[in-house]
């Protein structure tokens, strides 16, 4: 609203300035309009209580994008972020209040008032969980339908908002509100120009979504009416502590220009006093252009940070209409630099064609729109694909931002920015990922002890982070599992990995320290072995002996009265690998030993009984099984092997066992030589006749074949008897077999299968390679046409 005195109240010495968040062209003309009003103090949009941090944002040293994060100091952490970027006009008008010697203030709700009520609103909303969900059950479920609505009224608000923005951009002629904007805002000639469009325009839209808040949406409507009477409180107080002749400027959001009217009311002393709070401590820390963007989700974003530093920069060399060849020559080297040729003439046919979308819409310079189709027709040739990846680069881009020391950390961050210092791991402090191969051994081509086990200290750094959940590092699989000095990590450094590093400081001051209260913390609530085993090793890995010693305690607590075959194996192979490869770690596993071989002697004991369970339990014994006997092969000298092997006998020959377990104990010892022909012939006859029931036969088979698939394959005889066995099958009898065989069948390779094939036909007296590639054809619809008749059955593909 052009001209109106409530704008300037305060005999004229407030100046209000609405800008965008994130607006290169409201950057620039606020910076022209400091140059003009020579204020003594400029007020900015942000938490106020953050007004120690401001001298730090502008100090030399500080790469933007940064961010204010706010937290609550207890739990459940809740978080309030605050983001600026080299372009966004809060920041400008730091660095000028810094040039120029003049006080900066922020002016809105401070973020102990502000994190509690964005919780309450996001709760109100369905958004987070409210106390109902501890009650009754009926309740919850009247709470959850509430909650329901709430947010599907509150997602049906955002998108009428985004509606309205829509017709507007669609009755100005432009595809999208973000074209509008840009061509009618961040292309402004002057700053009086652009002050008064983005007024008026506010004040218009302002109050159609007053309209829509009121009547959709109070929750929002009301916030905002809490944080404008707030700062008109704000800007009172500043009034009072300057001179009468000097001058205030107000940056803040189009959304809140007109709110800025003295003439309002502000906030009481008493309305002040009954905000709801909630204990919070702030800090800076980098942010990424990523983060800023709306492909991100920031709902205050833009779609292409990257390109509006770029537009930035050419406001400041006042060279704007430099921007379209500097944009489509970025998308050109990106698409070179990945191995696809395209010419300067096409660059320059793009910029042309830019700038005549831009002239068909009555533009005085092309938006990233008009650019962004440009690069699909003359770089791209019509294909979006082909040139995706390179606009994205141009668009979004990878910078992340950056922080001198001393300033503003939490100790956690200081304590992780001097670990990533010492172990040369802070060029990998990037948004794009990167491989970091490590060899745990020792390296004695160093001459310092530090050197030499570099990479075992990276390894104990990136193992705490990953416990903290410090989303910084990510453990890849490595292709030999028993290389146990070797690891693959991806590194990739996100503000979401700053935001956790900065939660962790409620559990520690280190790294080191809120790590050992994790392991603290979870072996307090431990009534599992595996976990307690799985924690012995995670202390291990994070190089925590006081974490490894109370795990230690807490197991062999628990092994006292455990029961659990699957636990038992579970935790004695995590026992098993920690006392092989403890000493890459150099850590003494010398205690954990007898711990293993009490843990080995009970899950050896309790394997026939445990037996007697389901196919679904099954699984779960077959994996303890295989870590048992891993056991007893990795570690003969410690436990006793012997009774292993005699249990397993046992159970080989039990009748009365789980089939399929049975026939994997048979397997195991047909695999240790322990099974001569004739025993096992005799074996094979006695599990698959015809006076077993099918299923215990084809399960016990299904045993058999999920262990050493050579050994089976080499046996013809074994082969010869199981299609013996199928022949005297009936029809009801083979239906019931066929589901355990396929099943028993479906893991093997093709090759095995094939292998398999040419035995039989070799039994039946045929060309065995024929007879492979016949059994292995698709079923003839005739075939599938029968097979769909048996309705009982889920034959899938056969």
């Amino acid at each position: 609203m052009p001209g109106d005195e409530r704008l300037s109240s305060g005999d004229g010495r407030i100046h209000v300035f609405g800008i965008r968040h994130l607006s290169p062209a409201g950057a620039y003309h606020l910076r022209a309009f400091l140059d003009e009003i020579r204020p003594q103090v400029v007020l900015v949009e942000g938490p106020s209580d953050a007004g120690d941090l401001i001298g730090q944002i502008a100090s030399r040293g500080v790469v933007p994008p940064i961010a204010i994060l706010a937290y609550t100091d207890q739990l459940p952490v809740r978080t309030l972020v605050f983001p600026l970027a080299s372009y966004s006009p809060e920041y400008q008008a730091f660095l000028w209040a810094a040039e120029n010697g003049v006080r900066a203030e922020f002016i809105d709700l401070p973020s102990d008032a502000a994190v509690t009520l964005q919780a309450a609103r996001r709760a109100s909303a369905g958004l987070e969980q409210t106390d109902r969900e501890e009650g009754p059950a009926a309740d919850r479920e009247s709470g959850q339908t509430g909650r329901q609505d709430a947010l599907a009224e509150r997602r049906a608000f955002y998108r009428r908002q985004n509606e309205l923005y829509e017709r507007v951009a669609e009755l100005a002629g432009e595809t999208d509100y973000d074209s509008y904007w840009e061509r009618h805002f961040e292309h402004s000639p002057s700053k009086e120009a652009y002050r008064h469009a983005i007024e008026r325009f506010s004040a218009e839209m302002r109050e159609l979504l007053e309209q829509e808040e009121r009547a959709h949406d109070p929750r929002e409507a009301s916030y905002n009416a809490v944080r404008e009477a707030y700062m008109r409180r704000q800007i009172r107080q500043a009034l009072d502590t300057v001179g009468p002749s000097d001058r205030i400027v107000v940056v803040t959001g189009a959304h809140h220009v007109s709110a800025m009217d003295l003439a309002l009311p502000a906030m009481s002393d008493e309305e002040l006093r009954t905000l709801p709070r909630s204990s919070t401590k702030l800090t800076l820390m980098p942010y990424s252009y990523y983060k800023l963007s709306v492909q991100s989700g920031y709902g205050a974003g833009n779609q292409a940070p990257a390109y509006f530093e770029r537009l930035w920069d050419c406001l400041n060399r006042q060279d704007a209409a430099r921007l379209p060849s500097l944009y489509l020559s970025q998308v050109a080297l990106s698409l070179r630099e990945s191995g696809t040729h395209r010419s300067t003439a096409s660059v320059i046919e793009g910029v042309r064609l830019a700038e005549s979308l831009a002239s068909l819409r009555g533009g005085s310079m092309p938006t990233w729109g008009d650019l962004r189709d440009a690069a699909v027709v003359c770089l791209g040739f019509g294909e979006l694909a082909s040139v995706a990846e390179a606009l994205a680069r141009a668009d979004i881009g990878t910078a992340i931002g950056a922080l001198p020391e001393g300033v503003s950390q939490t100790p956690i961050q200081d304590d992780l920015n001097r670990h990533l210092k010492r172990l040369k791991l802070e060029k990998y402090k990037s948004a794009v990922a990167a491989d970091l191969e490590l060899d745990l051994r020792e390296n004695r081509r160093v001459k310092s002890e530090e050197a030499a086990f570099l990479d075992l200290h990276r390894s104990v750094f990136l193992h705490r982070l990953a416990l903290l959940g410090i989303d910084f590092a990510r453990q890849q699989k490595i292709r030999q599992d028993a290389a146990t000095w070797a690891e693959h990590w991806v590194l990739q450094w996100t503000p979401e990995a700053e935001i956790q590093a900065v939660e962790s400081t409620l559990k520690g001051e280190t790294v080191e320290l809120a790590a050992a209260f994790v392991l603290h913390e979870r072996l307090e609530g431990c009534a599992d072995l595996s976990e307690a085993s799985r924690i012995i090793r995670l202390a291990c890995q994070c190089g925590l002996p006081e974490a490894m010693e109370e795990a230690r305690l807490t197991l062999q607590r628990l092994a006292v009265d455990a029961g659990d075959f699957a636990q038992i194996a579970a935790a004695a192979n995590e026992l098993s690998i920690l006392i092989r490869y403890g000493d890459i770690r150099k850590v003494d596993t010398s205690s954990f030993v007898p711990l293993l071989q009490q843990l080995f002697l009970r899950g050896t004991l309790l394997l026939v009984d445990a037996a007697v369970c389901s196919d679904e339990a099954a699984g779960g014994m077959v994996t303890g099984m295989n870590e048992m006997h891993r056991i007893s092969q990795e570690h003969p000298e410690e436990v006793d092997d012997e009774r292993w092997l005699a249990e397993l006998w046992a159970l080989a020959s039990r009748d009365d066992r789980n089939a399929k377990l049975s026939g994997f104990a048979f397997a195991i010892l047909l695999e240790r030589n322990l099974i001569s022909p004739d025993q096992c012939s005799q074996e094979v006859s006695r599990r698959l006749s015809p006076g077993i029931p099918a299923e215990l036969g084809a399960g016990w088979f299904e045993g058999v074949s999920m262990r050493n698939r050579y050994a089976l394959l080499s046996r013809s005889g074994l082969w010869q008897q199981l299609d013996e066995y199928i022949a005297s099958l009936e029809d009801e009898a083979f239906l019931r077999s066929l589901v355990f065989l396929r099943r028993a069948f479906g893991s093997f390779e093709s090759r095995e299968k094939a292998s398999i094939a040419e035995t039989l036909g070799v039994l039946w007296g045929l060309d065995g390679q024929g007879t492979a590639e016949q059994l292995q054809e698709p079923l003839s619809e005739d075939e599938r046409g029968k097979l769909d008749e048996l309705n009982d059955f889920d034959f899938g593909d056969l």
